[in-house]
C-alpha cells in the first residue's frame, strides 16, 4: 500500500550540457585602478609618479615665475598695493611659493582656495589653502554659502554673505559638477595607473635577474610530484638563496630528480616598455607640456626644443597664469574697491622673446597707425598729455 523506494536504487546524475566536460570557464581577471579621490590620486599621481611630478612642477614653477604687472585703463603701475600683498603675502611665502602653491593645487584637485586676512579694505595676508580640506556649503538656490574647513576633526567655516567673500574659489571647468573643478590629474588617472603598474612590473623583472627564472621540473617518484615538505623547503630555499637582485647569477644546486628549465621573454612580451612610454606621454599631454621637455623618447611634434618651449608658455602656462590672476584681481578688487588688473607681462618672458620682437617691429612700421593705436594694439596703456 505504501510506495517505498529502495536506497539502492538512486537516481543517476546527468549532466546538464553535453559539452559541459570539454568546456573551461576562465576569467580574464578584473581591472585594478587606483582610487580616485584626491588624496589618493596625489598620492599616486603626484608624489608617486615621476611624470606626474615634473609635469605639475614645470608648469607651476613656470607659471610662478612670470613677471606681474598692475594696470587700469588709465595707467601701468610700477608701485601698487596690489603688487605689495603679491609681493609678500604672507609671513612665510613670497610670491614665488604663494603662487606655486596656489597654481599646484589647482592642477593637483581641480580647485585652489585662497583665504584673505583682513577686516576691512585690502587683506593684510593671503594664504593657500589645501583644496582637499576644504568642501563647499550650498544653499537653497545653489550658490555658495559658506566654506567648511576641516583639519584633524575641527572645522571652520568661512560665511559667505553681504561683502566680500573671505575666500577666492578659483576651479577649472567640470561639465557635470557645478560646484566642483576637474582636474588634470584626474583626467590621466588611467595613464598614470598605466605607467606605475609598469614600473612595478619592471622592479619585479629586475629582481628576478631581468627574466622569468625558469621552471623546476620534478621527475622524480611514481606520480611525478614533490610532498609537501619536499615542496615547502624548495620554495624557501629558492626565495632565499636564488630569488633578488643580489643572487643575480647564483648557481643553482639541485638535487636528484629535480630538472631546471630556462625561460625567457619574446618580443611581445617586453613591449611594456612602450606601453610605459605611451602612458608617460598621455600623462604630460594631459597637464599640457610637450612630452620633449619631460625627457619622453619618441616625440616628434616640435621641430625642436625652442619650439617645444614656446608652445608650453602659450598653451598652458600663459592661460592659466592669465584665469588665475584675473580671478584674484576681481576678488581683491571687491576687498579694496580698486579695479587695476593683474596679469602676465608678456614682454618679460624670454620664451615669447621671438614673438614679441616680430609684434613690435610689424607694429611699429605700420605708418597708417597712430601713436595711441598702436599702443593699444600692443596692450598699453594711453600715454598721458605730458609723455606725448
Amino acid at each position: 500500500m505504501f510506495p517505498f523506494k529502495r536506497r539502492d536504487a538512486a537516481p543517476v546524475e546527468t549532466k546538464a550540457s553535453a559539452t559541459g566536460r570539454v568546456i573551461a570557464v576562465q576569467g580574464a581577471g578584473r581591472v585594478a585602478w587606483s582610487p580616485r579621490d584626491v588624496a589618493s590620486l596625489t598620492r599616486t599621481g603626484f608624489t608617486g609618479n615621476p611624470v606626474g611630478f615634473r609635469a605639475v612642477k614645470l608648469v607651476a614653477e613656470a607659471a610662478a615665475a612670470l613677471p606681474v604687472l598692475c594696470q587700469d585703463s588709465a595707467a601701468r603701475y610700477t608701485d601698487h598695493p596690489l603688487l605689495t600683498l603679491l609681493s609678500r603675502p604672507n609671513a612665510a611665502q613670497g610670491r614665488a611659493e604663494f603662487l606655486e602653491a596656489l597654481y599646484g593645487q589647482l592642477l593637483l584637485t581641480g580647485n585652489a582656495y585662497v583665504e584673505a586676512v583682513a577686516d576691512t579694505g585690502l587683506p593684510v595676508e593671503l594664504h593657500v589653502l589645501r583644496s582637499d580640506r576644504m568642501s563647499l556649503v550650498p544653499g537653497h538656490d545653489g550658490w555658495p554659502v559658506a566654506y567648511d574647513y576641516t583639519v584633524g576633526g575641527r572645522k571652520h567655516r568661512f560665511a559667505v554673505g553681504e561683502g566680500p567673500s573671505p575666500v577666492c574659489h578659483i576651479r577649472s571647468f567640470h561639465p557635470q559638477d557645478d560646484h566642483y573643478g576637474l582636474s588634470a590629474l584626474s583626467a590621466a588617472a588611467t595613464a598614470i595607473d598605466v605607467h606605475n603598474s609598469a614600473s612595478r612590473w619592471s622592479k619585479a623583472l629586475l629582481d628576478n635577474a631581468a627574466r622569468p627564472s625558469g621552471a623546476i621540473v620534478y621527475r622524480g617518484g611514481e606520480d611525478g610530484q614533490l610532498s609537501a615538505d619536499q615542496y615547502d623547503r624548495l620554495l624557501q630555499e629558492m626565495e632565499a638563496h636564488h630569488q633578488g637582485a643580489r643572487n643575480a647569477g647564483r648557481p643553482m644546486l639541485l638535487e636528484g630528480g629535480l630538472d631546471w628549465k630556462p625561460m625567457g621573454f619574446s618580443p611581445s612580451d617586453m613591449e611594456f616598455q612602450k606601453t610605459k612610454e605611451a602612458a608617460a606621454r598621455e600623462i604630460a599631454t594631459a597637464f599640457g607640456v610637450p612630452p620633449m621637455m619631460l625627457g619622453i623618447p619618441g616625440d616628434a611634434t616640435y621641430a625642436n626644443y625652442q619650439e617645444a618651449n614656446r608652445a608650453f608658455y602659450r598653451l598652458t602656462v600663459l592661460p592659466l597664469a592669465a584665469r588665475v590672476l584675473g580671478t584674484l584681481s576681481d576678488w581683491l578688487a571687491d576687498h579694496s574697491g580698486n579695479g587695476a588688473d593683474l596679469r602676465p607681462d608678456l614682454d618679460q618672458v624670454p620664451a615669447l622673446s621671438a614673438e614679441r620682437d616680430a609684434q613690435w617691429r610689424r607694429v611699429g612700421e605700420a605708418t597708417f597707425l597712430t601713436a595711441a593705436e598702436k599702443r593699444a594694439l600692443l596692450g598699453l596703456p594711453p600715454m598721458e598729455a605730458s609723455d606725448e
